[in-house]
């Protein structure tokens, strides 16, 4: 009999999450990619709330993978790739704090894992990694329209402008291409 594989998780926000989910779901190993909201204190936030910025969340995506299939290494790079981790509060012509670079961990041993990766990959930056690193508390699922979005809605005009591009980089840097 096979035993069944240990799904870990933990949260990442790198701009809009449309985009981070239409990235991570390109990965191998990764077995679900929610988004949502994370890293503030109203509870049950809205998306409209989010984005009026006083909620303190950020966009998230809650993502669940096998680490037997893909390492939090592999997920880190992936996630340094897909957004600039330099700009305080922004990504691109998204601007506020819900677009925040941050990564919310599920463990102390995830917690260990992404300070070291932080600490290798400081110097490759011409200015400071701004990214938020904090335990992952609560996270809510964002609204029903938010799922699956890149996926359900291709041709709108910020997935060809904004989301495509994204995905096209990361697919050619993982030669998925």
């Amino acid at each position: 009999m096979k035993m069944q594989n240990k799904v870990e998780k933990f949260a990442l926000g790198g701009g809009c999450f449309w985009c981070t989910e239409a990235v991570f779901d390109l990965l191998k190993g990764v077995k679900k990619v929610t988004p949502g909201y994370a890293g503030g204190t109203t509870v049950e936030p809205s998306y409209e709330q989010v984005c009026g910025g006083t909620t303190g969340h950020a966009e998230v995506v809650l993502v669940e993978y096998d680490p037997e299939e893909v390492s939090l290494e592999k997920l880190l790079e992936v996630f340094f790739d897909s957004h600039d981790p330099t700009t305080p509060n922004r990504q691109g012509n998204d601007i506020g704090t819900q677009y925040r670079s941050i990564i919310l961990y599920a463990s102390e041993d995830q917690k260990a894992r992404i300070d070291a990766f932080m600490d290798r990959i400081a110097g490759e930056y011409s200015q400071p990694v701004v990214t938020e690193v904090k335990a992952l508390e609560k996270f809510y699922p964002a609204e029903d329209y938010h799922q699956r979005y890149f996926e359900n809605n291709p041709h709108q005009g910020y997935c060809q402008l904004v989301i495509s591009p994204k995905v096209e980089k990361i697919r050619k840097k993982l030669d998925l291409v």
